[in-house]
C-alpha cells in the first residue's frame, strides 16, 4: 500500500498582505496561502467575515510573534448597506426578519451619520465570536438563543457617505479594533427608521497596510503553479513591516548579546517609556521591547535566528 509522503514545510518568515476573496474565512484563506508557500508556521491578524473581502495581513514564521500588535490596529472599510431589510445575522447571509419601505435620501443619511462618529458604545451582534460562559455567541445564536451583550466602547474616526442608490447605501468607515460593521449598519438602519443589513464589505486598510500592497489568491496560485512555492517569497514583507511607526533603538554588539538572552539593557537615545522595535549592530530586526521603570530596554518578543 502506497503511503503519501508528507512534504517538509519551509521555515520562512515575513508578512503577506492578502486581498482576501469572498467566501473564505480568515483561517481558510490563511491555510490556503500557507499551503501555497509550504510554510511551517502561519497566523492571521484578525477575522474577516466570509462575505468580506480585502486587506488581510498573514504572518509566517517569526512574524507570527508580532501579529498581536496588528490585531490592535485601526481598520478602514467600504460597506454596502441594504436599507429596508433586517436579517438575523445583520448581513446578507442571514434570514430576513423584516422588510420595510425605504423613503430616505442622502440628506436624511447625512443627518444621522454624525451620531455614529467619534467615541460611541456598540452592542456586539449575536453572530460573533465573542464568548458567553465559554460558548461563542454565534453557536448560541444558531441554537436560537439570544443573550444580553454589554455595549462596548469603540471609536469611529471616519464615517463618510459615498453613495445612495435604490436603497443601497455605501459608506467608508475608519474605526478602532473591535468595531462591528454589521452592528453599525443595523444602528444606522434603526436611526433611519427602515432597518438595514450589510450587503457587502471590503477592508481597504489594516494598520499600516492597504490594498496597494496586497496580492490576490488567484495571483498566488498562478505564481506557485508556474514557478513553485519559493517564487512567493518575494511577496513577503519583513517581520517588522507592521511596526514601522514605532520608535526604534539600535543596540551594540555587546548589548545585543545580553538582550537576546533575556536581559534588559541600557541604550543611549531610547525613549523613556512605551514599546519599541529593536535592531542589532548589523541593523537586523531582533524583536520588540518595552522600557522598564529603570529606563532599561526590556525584551518582550525576540526574533529567533534562522
Amino acid at each position: 500500500m502506497n503511503q503519501q509522503v508528507k512534504r517538509k514545510r519551509r521555515a520562512i518568515s515575513g508578512i503577506l498582505i492578502l486581498d482576501k476573496p469572498y467566501g473564505f474565512s480568515s483561517n481558510g484563506a490563511l491555510q490556503k496561502v500557507r499551503w501555497l508557500l509550504n510554510a511551517e508556521k502561519g497566523g492571521h491578524t484578525g477575522s474577516l467575515d466570509p462575505l468580506a473581502t480585502g486587506v488581510l495581513p498573514l504572518c509566517f514564521g517569526e512574524a507570527t510573534k508580532f501579529s498581536r500588535y496588528l490585531l490592535d490596529a485601526d481598520k478602514t472599510y467600504e460597506a454596502d448597506i441594504r436599507l429596508g431589510v433586517t436579517t438575523d445575522t445583520a448581513d446578507a447571509e442571514g434570514q430576513v426578519l423584516e422588510t420595510r419601505p425605504v423613503t430616505v435620501d442622502e440628506a436624511a443619511v447625512e443627518a444621522v451619520l454624525p451620531q455614529f462618529r467619534g467615541d460611541i458604545l456598540q452592542v456586539p451582534p449575536m453572530y460573533s465570536a465573542l464568548k458567553k460562559d465559554g460558548q461563542p455567541l454565534y453557536k448560541l445564536a444558531r441554537a436560537g438563543e439570544v443573550v444580553e451583550r454589554k455595549a462596548r466602547p469603540v471609536h469611529i474616526a471616519e464615517l463618510t457617505l459615498l453613495s445612495l442608490q435604490d436603497g443601497l447605501l455605501r459608506v467608508r468607515v475608519a474605526c478602532s479594533k473591535g468595531t462591528y460593521i454589521r452592528s453599525l449598519a443595523e444602528d444606522i438602519g434603526a436611526a433611519l427608521g427602515c432597518g438595514a443589513h450589510v450587503a457587502g464589505l471590503r477592508r481597504t486598510v489594516a494598520g499600516p497596510f492597504d490594498l496597494s500592497r496586497s496580492v490576490t489568491l488567484d495571483a498566488l496560485i498562478a505564481l506557485q503553479e508556474e514557478q513553485g512555492s519559493e517564487a512567493l517569497d518575494s511577496l513577503l514583507l519583513p517581520s517588522d513591516a507592521g511596526l514601522l511607526d514605532w520608535p526604534q533603538v539600535q543596540l551594540t554588539e555587546h548589548s545585543s548579546f545580553y538582550w537576546q538572552n533575556g536581559q534588559p539593557v541600557r541604550a543611549p537615545g531610547a525613549p523613556q517609556d512605551g514599546l519599541l522595535r529593536v535592531y542589532n549592530h548589523h541593523d537586523e530586526f531582533i524583536g520588540v521591547a518595552e522600557m522598564d521603570d529603570d529606563g532599561l530596554v526590556a525584551p518582550r518578543r525576540l526574533v529567533r535566528s534562522q
